[in-house]
């Protein structure tokens, strides 16, 4: 067994990593083989000073951050096994990248896409999706992988598992639960048929529905309702936190609720509603211009 795969065993069976998340660090490490054409024990600062130097003229800064990342993890991986005495990545640090402010829906935007109206079950099946996405601010693939036995109608529970297998119990709240309650109980059985399926949201025949998938139903639903932004499953999620910090909701709580290991990444947020505040200034403010 090469190095790489026992490092995809360690992320699938220590860590409970996702598929998609292991196949990225999988990616990133075989990538860089091939660059360095070596054995991976021996990489050096050197060896890794012109692989860094390559993908800056291949990859945006962001996405290097996120190779070094799986690269650091991997030679960490080879120290706690004592394959090697030190990590060649020690003292390689991420790109510091300017901190984009997350792209929001307004509250009037986010109405036209709760309240869209369905012709059938599947149209159903992708408002609720919508609802329950804005109503509780869960991943994309949080979303895709919720199974029955997750969900506690009685109690407007929601129980999510989030990066690196960590569980947290979200609220539903009353429009969410509504939907979620309507669409199980009449919509869901309905598009199941005869078929089986542990999952709540599914395709045909009881299918695994895919986050491409969520992500072109979000796209083209904005696309129809003329909503001049890009609009993504992300922006939902963000659009969530962003209108909870908009009515004075905890920035603690918020963290929470999407899963941050740290405040700091939540904090971004702030700066959304301080664009938003600087925005109604300059409109409204006889002086604002």
């Amino acid at each position: 067994m090469t190095l790489i795969q026992e490092f995809v065993n360690y992320l699938l069976i220590d860590k409970k990593h996702s598929k998609h998340t292991v196949l990225k660090y999988q990616t990133s490490i075989q990538k860089f083989y091939q660059f360095n054409q070596k054995n991976l024990l021996e990489i050096n600062e050197n060896d890794i000073s012109n692989y860094l130097a390559w993908l800056r003229k291949t990859i945006k800064e962001t996405s290097i951050n996120t190779e070094i990342s799986a690269i650091r993890s991997f030679y960490k991986y080879l120290l706690i096994e004592k394959k090697i005495a030190k990590s060649p990545f020690e003292f390689t640090k991420n790109l510091k990248i300017p901190k984009k402010v997350p792209k929001v829906l307004t509250k009037e935007e986010t109405e036209k896409f709760l309240n869209i109206d369905c012709q059938n079950h599947f149209e159903y099946r992708n408002k609720t999706m919508i609802e329950l996405m804005y109503g509780t601010g869960i991943r994309v693939s949080e979303l895709i992988n919720l199974k029955l036995n997750d969900i506690d109608l009685h109690m407007a529970l929601l129980k999510v598992m989030g990066k690196g297998g960590k569980e947290r119990q979200i609220p539903i709240g009353d429009y969410a639960l509504a939907s979620l309650t309507t669409y199980i109980e009449k919509n869901r059985p309905k598009i199941l048929k005869n078929h089986h399926s542990d999952y709540v949201f599914i395709g045909q025949k009881g299918s695994h529905l895919t986050r491409e998938y969520f992500y072109q139903i979000i796209s083209d639903l904005g696309k129809k309702l003329n909503i001049k932004k890009k609009v993504s499953p992300h922006v939902l999620r963000h659009s969530f936190a962003t209108h909870l910090l908009d009515q004075g909701a905890d920035l603690r709580i918020i963290q929470e609720l999407l899963g941050h290991a740290n405040v700091t990444t939540t904090e971004i947020y702030t700066h959304v509603s301080k664009e938003k505040l600087k925005e109604n200034y300059q409109k409204f403010h006889p002086h604002g211009e």
